[in-house]
């Protein structure tokens, strides 16, 4: 039967091998063929002749039979004619598009075979040619500026049986496709202000890689930046040169120009009828250098100084500041005084313009004003060959300084100074004395006072007293009594006049005074001097004092009569004759401004005519009857923006200076500008608070800001008077152009040629035309595809940016957004950059696309209702409006996915909580959403995404739940006498809903109690304490003795224990562990030695155990002799036996248990003494064992045999038959240590990771014994009936009867292999292991 296997599956081998060498032969073949039409460029007609021969020596496994088998093959090619290439030079246009036919390969074939097209190296890559046809395409971008005029092509022409190779001539037509190039650029120059007109400047240059009319450049100006610039410039259109039109001006035109300069091409085409213009944009910065062709010019005039008298030579007075027109040159300038009123007073600095003081000046020598001419001239000569120069005028005032003491003078047509004067008075005549004598104080506003001296100074009194100007001095009789003829006919006086601010200023002048003798009787008054004060401009007829005269004449009582002398004092003041009333005449005339002391004489006569008199001194009192009166119509002054003001308003008030009529207060009117100044009340200085700024001011005003400042007395009423101040602020190019925006944002459609984009917006805040003009230009970001205009506005310029009109913006390209960096330049290039972002759009056609959502966490019970995450999604079209919807919410709820509502989600695609619903992390920890989002504003297509999107949401737990005990039936009984510390008597377990740190949980017993058999309880200390542990997700409780319990207590323990989480939520339960006492102690007397049962300890627990079904409490072991004899003599076991639900065995119970002889013989043999008696045990012959040796020798001897067969008959089918039915049991018997599926035994193939490669295979059987579909129908039968016609072969293990008997098996060695390692005295139990995919039939 081996053989006719043997037989059969040798041909089984040999079909496949053969089909398999057929394989070969025909892929073989193949190879042979390709590589012969691969090389048959170079052998076009070729004969070959393939053989390909296999050899297979086939042998039994006997080695006596072999079979030779010889295959060979042969093919035959036949010859025939390769095809003939008709063309080989074809014209294409460089600018053929990709895809486009542009010629087609003609070949033909002498046997008109169907003919193919390929293409080969070189240029294999440019085109494609159609394998049927021969129609070539051009497949790359082709560059007649790249290759030439011509370039090669390689194809292959084959007509299934040879392939004829060529090379074509491809002539590549011209089309433009290239722009003018710029060289050199950008063409920057400076060019003098007075360069001829027509004049070349530079030459622009471009360069066009095309040939022919399409190389051809011309040149023109697009643009000239300022634009006014235009007609200043032009260039040939052949050559390029760029010459002057028009007269340069560096200061009157701008000085800087920017020329934008265009070469465009002639044009052409080739494979399109339009034809095409390339152009390219160069530009040339041209800067206006300047000439000295102007004067100096002084700046900050009218000119006005101020100096004081005796001011040190080299005092400096005044600066004077002239400067060169010609800006760009600056030339350095000279001063010098031309001129002077008053020669050699003053010197000018040559180089700085400081006025200084050159000798001593005395102003009451020359006048109060010194005017210089002053002449400023540049260093260098003009473009005319001389030095410039201008002329100023500079007034310079001389202040008065009081160093001049007062003199006197006598008068006549002339004033002489003289000390020596002389006078006449008559005897007892009261009046004044004339003495021709005036003082004067060559000073200006000077204050005198005269005093009398000599022995008779008290006889007269000088008048006046004090004097601010040239005064007539009179002597006044003071005591006519002492004016007796008869008694002194002379006397003589000093009169001094001391200076009032420097009373070391005096002069002492002498007056000799001759008396008259006279009529002893004249009138007399009671006073030698009246004092009257009047206010000025009193109204006529005002009565000032009524003085009256005394005459002893009787006669003349009564008739005296009064004048007032002299007459000239009539035309203010006037007496009546006959009462003394001294009266105001003349309301107008009586001026304190004019004057403001009068001397007057009142005469009384009698009779007989005789005088007498009295001096009257009238005082007229000031009243505000003069407003202050300002120097100057209007002020009229210039200051540049920035620079500081400082303007001096001067004004005179003819009030008396003594009094607060005179005394002036400036101010500034409130106006719309009066803020930004400020004035010295006192000095009238006027300056700017800040700084000025034109730019601030109203455009309209241009610069002008008039003020009104106010001078007002601090009379009663005050009276006041304004004047004018204009004050130009002058511009200065201190401002930058500034965008009216800080960016822009701009959308133009795809495909508009010169489509408007947007304008920019920017303003220069300086007033003026030369400094506010702005030119924009795109410096960046355009890469060609827009271009910018400058155009003037009403206020500021705006820049309208376009398509380049040759430019066609394509969404599609690479460039769908540009962003622009356009700049704002001034004439003096202050410039001014804005971002300009522009957006290509795109026809509405694209669906949106969610973006990826993160993980969202929630934490449980939140209750807020802000958004918790959002979905995102994108749209590629450049106008969206995405409205999100909710497709479905489901929660995972115990690993399952289930449908919830605790999310709602917004429109916006914003997530919140559901407010009808609660968040709870122990029901579900995850939300899973799924959402649509849709598109409002698409035009074309479906407006909803492909796919929804989605949002994870975990759930985040908060410590919301106590820990919750879990139920268990468990008794816990301790032994009391057993129990130390630390015994572990009980245990609880316990679990939190919660997650993470919130579910810790730790155990602690609170309280204990007892509960006698009397069901008394009454409290105890904590005997018992907890020790926490782990498993998993379980937290364990370990309740153990915290000290040793007493034994002689029956009943049972309840203690409480307390489960705590770490946010101290807790629950507590109550145990109750039994107490077994010493009333169930139980001794064992054994008959070895104490350390021979310590050693066999676990065997005698075991037997113990097996015996009476319950635990086994060691209390102790002892020996009954002295400590010295633990190696020899009885041992004493004390034990309690403990059953599950609390109770114990008293002594009585286990001895009647261990008395039963199939347990009592296993503890006889550990020694156990005094139980019963125990049967005769054999020690010296034991079948079971005999047995055992016996079977497994036989095992041996079978599996030597076995062994040697599988080496012999190398996999012979016996063993496999053998194997298969093996395979058969293991498959019946699930076995806890197998992965999975059936195993094989006796073969080292893996059936997975980790596997047993013995026990735990995973392989199809036929695969292992080598047979596939085509094995025999009879072989898989055999096969089959050998595995199902012998029973099971499993060890099979009964179920204990109640006595516990001993284990059965069915086949001797299953019971010989569970006795075998059951050593006498072993402390390791009796286990039965049953492998089911291991049995004895292997073997």
């Amino acid at each position: 039967m081996t053989e006719t296997y043997t037989r059969r599956f040798t041909a089984v081998l040999l079909a496949v091998h053969f089909v398999l060498v057929l394989i070969i032969y025909i892929y073989n073949c193949k190879a042979i063929f390709t590589r012969r039409n691969k090389s048959q460029r170079s052998h076009p007609d070729i004969k070959e002749n393939l053989l390909y021969c296999s050899f297979f020596l086939f042998a039994d496994m006997e080695g006596i039979t072999g079979v030779m088998m010889v295959l060979c093959l042969i093919g035959l090619s036949n010859a025939n004619t390769s095809p003939t290439i008709n063309s080989v030079v074809h014209d294409v246009c460089e600018d053929a598009p990709i895809g486009t036919h542009v010629f087609t390969i003609s070949a033909t074939d002498a046997e008109n075979d169907p003919l193919t097209y390929s293409l080969t190296a070189p240029n294999e890559d440019y085109f494609t040619v159609e394998r049927n046809t021969g129609r070539v395409s051009v497949s790359m971008t082709l560059d007649r500026e790249v290759f030439g005029s011509t370039m090669e092509l390689g194809v292959l022409v084959g007509d299934g049986s040879n392939i004829t190779p060529e090379k074509l001539t491809i002539i590549l037509g011209e089309a433009n496709d290239n722009r003018p190039i710029f060289q050199n650029s950008p063409y920057d120059i400076e060019v003098p202000e007075n360069t001829t007109v027509n004049a070349t400047l530079f030459r622009a240059m471009a360069t066009d890689a095309d040939t022919g009319n399409s190389g051809v450049v011309r040149y023109s100006i697009d643009e000239v930046t300022p634009n006014d610039g235009v007609s200043l410039f032009r260039i040939v259109p052949i050559t390029g040169e760029v010459r002057l039109n028009g007269q340069l001006n560096y200061t009157a035109l701008s000085t800087f120009y920017r020329l934008k300069i265009n070469a465009t091409d002639g044009g052409g085409n080739c494979c399109h009828d339009t034809t095409n213009y390339f152009s390219s944009i160069a530009f040339s910065f041209i800067t206006v250098t300047d000439v000295p062709d102007l004067d100096p010019q002084f700046i900050s005039i009218p000119y006005v100084g101020r100096v004081e008298e005796n001011a040190p030579v080299g005092h400096s007075v005044f600066k004077v500041t002239a400067l060169d027109q010609d800006t760009g040159v600056n030339d350095d300038i000279i001063y010098s005084i031309q001129n002077s009123t008053a020669e050699g007073l003053f010197e000018i600095s040559e180089t700085d313009g400081v006025i200084s003081v050159l000798s001593h000046i005395d102003r009451e020598v020359i006048v109060d004003i010194v005017t210089l001419t002053v002449k400023a001239t540049e260093s260098k000569a003009n473009i005319h060959g001389f030095q410039a120069s201008t002329t100023a005028g500079v007034q310079i005032n001389i202040i008065d300084v009081n160093d001049n003491m007062p003199q006197f003078y006598k008068c006549g047509d002339k004033c002489v100074m003289e000390s020596h004067f002389t006078g006449e008075v008559v005897e007892h005549m009261l009046g004044s004395v004339f003495i021709n004598m005036t003082v004067k104080d060559l000073d200006k506003m000077v204050k005198t006072s005269l005093t009398l001296e000599g022995n008779h100074s008290d006889v007269f009194s000088v008048q006046p007293q004090f004097t601010t100007s040239d005064s007539v001095v009179q002597l006044q009789v003071k005591d006519p009594q002492k004016l007796d003829f008869e008694k002194i006919q002379q006397m003589v006086l000093q009169v001094i006049a001391i200076d009032g601010e420097n009373n070391t200023f005096q002069s002492t002048a002498t007056v000799t005074i001759n008396i008259k003798d006279a009529n002893d009787n004249s009138p007399t008054f009671m006073q030698n001097t009246y004092e009257l004060n009047v206010a000025e401009h009193s109204p006529v007829g005002t009565i000032l004092d009524t003085l009256t005269a005394y005459d002893p004449d009787t006669m003349d009582q009564g008739n005296i009569t009064y004048k007032l002398l002299p007459d000239s004092i009539l035309l203010y003041f006037d007496v009546e004759p006959h009462n003394g009333a001294v009266y105001v005449k003349n309301a107008t005339l009586v001026d304190r401004e004019f004057r403001s002391l009068y001397s007057a004489t009142l005469q009384a006569r009698d009779t007989d005519g005789k005088p007498g008199s009295t001096v009257l001194e009238i005082t007229v009192t000031d009243i505000n009857d003069h407003a202050p009166i300002i120097n100057r119509d209007t002020y009229r002054e210039f200051v540049k923006e920035g620079e500081k003001l400082e303007l001096r308003i001067e004004a005179t008030d003819a009030d008396d200076s003594d009094t607060k009529n005179s005394q002036i207060v400036f101010g500034i009117v409130p106006s719309k500008y009066s803020d930004n100044f400020t004035i010295d009340s006192d000095t009238g200085v006027l300056t700017n608070m800040g700084e000025l700024d034109r730019e601030a001011l109203d455009p309209k005003l241009n610069g002008m800001i008039e003020l009104n400042v106010t001078a007002t007395d601090k009379g009663t009423p005050p009276l006041s008077t304004m004047v004018t101040v204009i004050i130009t602020v002058e511009d200065v190019n201190d401002n930058t152009p500034q965008f009216k925006a800080s960016s822009y944002k701009f959308s133009v459609k795809e495909g508009q040629k010169g489509a408007f984009v947007g304008s920019v917006q920017a303003e220069d805040l300086d007033q003026t035309a030369e400094f506010e003009r702005i030119s924009f230009s795109i410096i960046e970001g355009s890469f060609g595809s827009f271009i910018i205009r400058t155009f003037a506005e009403e206020q500021g310029y705006r820049g309208n940016i376009t398509v380049d009109p040759d430019i066609e913006l394509d969404y599609e390209s690479a460039r769908k957004q540009f962003r622009l960096q356009v700049e704002a330049t001034d004439l003096e290039q202050k410039k001014a950059v804005v971002t300009v972002d522009v957006d290509v759009l795109d026809v509405n056609d694209e669906r949106p696309e969610f973006k990826p959502s993160d993980p969202v966490t929630v934490k449980e019970n939140i209750a807020s209702s802000g958004a918790v995450g959002s979905f995102t999604a994108q749209d590629k079209d450049g106008n969206h409006s995405l409205v999100y919807e909710l497709e479905s919410i489901k929660c995972r709820c115990n690993g399952s996915l289930t449908p919830c509502s605790w999310f709602i989600l917004d429109p916006t695609g914003e997530v919140r909580v559901n407010p009808g619903h609660t968040v709870d992390y122990e029901e579900c920890d995850q939300v899973l959403m799924e959402a649509q989002v849709v598109d409002e504003y698409t035009e074309k297509g479906e407006n909803n995404s492909v796919t929804a999107g989605q949002m994870v949401i975990n759930i985040e737990d908060i410590n919301d739940n106590a820990p919750q005990f879990i139920f268990s039936d468990s008794v816990f009984v301790v032994v009391s006498e057993s129990a130390s510390k630390g015994t572990s008597v009980a245990g609880v377990t316990a679990t939190d809903r919660d997650s993470g740190i919130n579910r810790q949980i730790d155990f602690k017993v609170t309280a204990v109690q007892f509960r006698d058999s009397n069901n008394q309880t009454s409290d105890t200390r904590i005997l018992f304490e907890a020790v926490t542990t782990q498993q998993k997700d379980i937290y364990i409780g370990i309740i153990q003795t915290s000290e040793a319990l007493d034994i002689s207590l029956k009943g049972k323990y309840l203690v409480t224990v307390s489960a705590t989480d770490t946010g101290d939520l807790s629950t507590s339960t109550v145990l109750e562990i039994f107490a077994v006492d010493e009333s169930y102690q139980v001794e064992l007397t054994f008959t070895r030695p104490q350390t021979v049962v310590e050693e066999n300890i676990n065997e005698i627990i075991r037997a113990l155990t097996a015996a009476t079904r319950a635990a086994v409490e060691i209390a102790s072991i002892r020996s009954d002799t002295a400590q010295a004899s633990r190696v020899s003599g009885n041992t004493i076991i004390v034990a309690y036996f403990v059953y599950s639900n609390g109770t114990a065995l008293t002594s009585n119970e286990v001895e009647k248990m261990i008395s039963d002889p199939q347990h009592s013989l296993v503890l006889i043999e550990l020694g156990l003494a005094d139980i019963g008696k125990a049967p005769v045990i054999e020690t010296d012959t034991d079948p079971v064992k005999y047995a055992l040796f016996g079977m497994v020798a036989g095992l041996v001897i079978v599996m030597a045999v076995l062994t040697t067969s599988l080496m012999c008959t190398r996999r012979n089918y016996s063993r496999k038959l053998k194997a298969a039915k093996a395979m058969n049991s293991a498959a019946m018997v699930t076995s806890g240590n197998q992965k999975s599926g059936p195993v094989v035994p006796g073969t080292n193939k893996y059936t997975m990771e980790g596997a047993n490669p013995v026990l735990n295979l995973n392989i199809d059987t036929t695969m292992i014994l080598d047979m596939d579909e085509e094995s025999s129908d009879v072989d898989k039968v055999s096969l089959n009936s050998s595995s199902y016609d012998k029973p099971n072969m499993m060890s099979i293990q009964e179920e204990e009867d109640d006595d516990n008997g001993p284990l059965e098996y069915i086949e001797p060695l299953g019971a010989a292999l569970a006795q075998r390692g059951q050593k006498k005295g072993s402390d390791n139990c009796h286990i039965a292991f049953n492998n089911p995919a291991f049995s004895t039939t292997d073997l």
